[in-house]
Parts: structure tokens; sequence; C-alpha cells
């Protein structure tokens, strides 16, 4: 039988992560924080927290960059979670610090646009998961894609290209107070020909 290679596991303080999105959607957070209170053990918690270690890049100046699961890092600080379990993807430590953001842009590791949707500097990234702001175009994304009006595809940010999609095609009026609404109409939208160029796209497809 072949060796599996073991992720290497570190416990670190979840304020010590360092995002590498602007945005997450709160809808999407506050979900997985519902989530977390309905595990009531500390076993239980324990275990979660083991299935779902933080995936990292480690910064050349000793930092570690989240590059995944932002909803569930952020979910478990606003639920008073202190520490969480981490798997380095990248060790990036020996990059010059002037170049390390081109190294991440250029390996996809990295998204840096606001709640509009523009892109902005990368000294504009949130310094820990506190921070993050909310982009309901992104929880509509998520819901989106649960409801299979997409595939989950490993597109990086795969949710982040949906969301900028229907931020061109309804208000963020409709998104933050009639969501609902909102998601019929991201329903239509995800089976036009408009978004045959997105990852995971589920559109009929025409006979030959």
């Amino acid at each position: 039988m072949a060796n599996t290679r073991e992720p290497i596991l570190h416990p670190v303080p979840i304020l010590a992560l360092r995002p590498t999105q602007m945005t997450v959607g709160m809808r999407e957070v506050k979900e997985k924080r519902k989530r977390w209170r309905e595990h009531k053990s500390d076993k239980k918690r324990a275990e979660l927290l083991g299935q779902h270690m933080i995936p990292v890049v480690f910064g050349p100046d000793e930092r570690y960059y989240v590059v995944d699961h932002h909803h569930l890092a952020r979910a478990l600080h606003d639920e008073g979670v202190k520490d969480v379990l981490v798997t380095i993807i990248g060790d990036l430590t020996m990059v010059d610090r002037d170049a390390f953001w081109g190294v991440m842009d250029n390996k996809r590791w990295v998204y840096p646009y606001d709640a509009k949707g523009e892109r902005r500097h990368f000294k504009d990234l949130p310094k820990t998961v506190a921070d993050l702001k909310d982009d309901p175009f992104r929880s509509l994304a998520g819901e989106l894609r649960r409801a299979g009006g997409f595939a989950k595809d490993t597109t990086p940010f795969s949710e982040f290209l949906w969301a900028d999609f229907l931020r061109r095609k309804i208000s963020r009026k409709t998104a933050d107070d009639h969501f609902s609404v909102a998601m019929e109409r991201a329903l239509e939208f995800a089976k036009g020909n408009d978004a045959v160029y997105l990852p995971g796209w589920c559109g009929p497809h025409a006979d030959g």
C-alpha cells in the first residue's frame, strides 16, 4: 500500500491569519456559525476543526496567508474560537518580500477585489479575518451553487467570478433586501448564454 503523506498540522491563532481576499458573503458566515453551534460537545467541535483545516501559504514574513476557507475562519472567530489547525500548501519564505504578492497573484492565491468587484492594491487587503467586508453577491453565488445553478469547480475563486457576473445583473438593494427574489433571477441568469464562460456553467447545451 502506498504511503499517504499526512498534512503538517499547526494550531494557529485565527487573528494571526492573513486573508488573501477582501470580502466574504456574510450570509454564508452566519450559516457556518449556525452549524458550529449545532456541535455541542468539545469532542464534536474538535472533530470538525480536524476535518476542516485552513489551507495557508507560509510567507517571507513568517506569517500564514489563508488561501481558502475564509468564511469558516471568520465564522469560527465570530463564535469565539481562538485557534485553528492549518495545513501549509505552499512555502514562500524564500521569496523577497517585495515580490511576494506578485508571486501569490501569479499562482492565483490572492483575489484583491472589493465589494464592488473592483481590483484594489495588495496593501488594501484586510490584516485579519475580522476585517473582511460583506459582499452580498458572494453569498448569492454560494447559494446559487448549492441550488444547482452551477457546478463546484476547481477554478480558484470561482464563486467570486459568479458573484461579479451577478453583480452586473442584479441590483445591490435586491441582493441585500430581497434575497429570495435575487436568487430567482440568479437561477435564470445562470442558465443563459451570457454565463457560458463561467466555471461550472450548467446551462442548456444546444443540440448538435
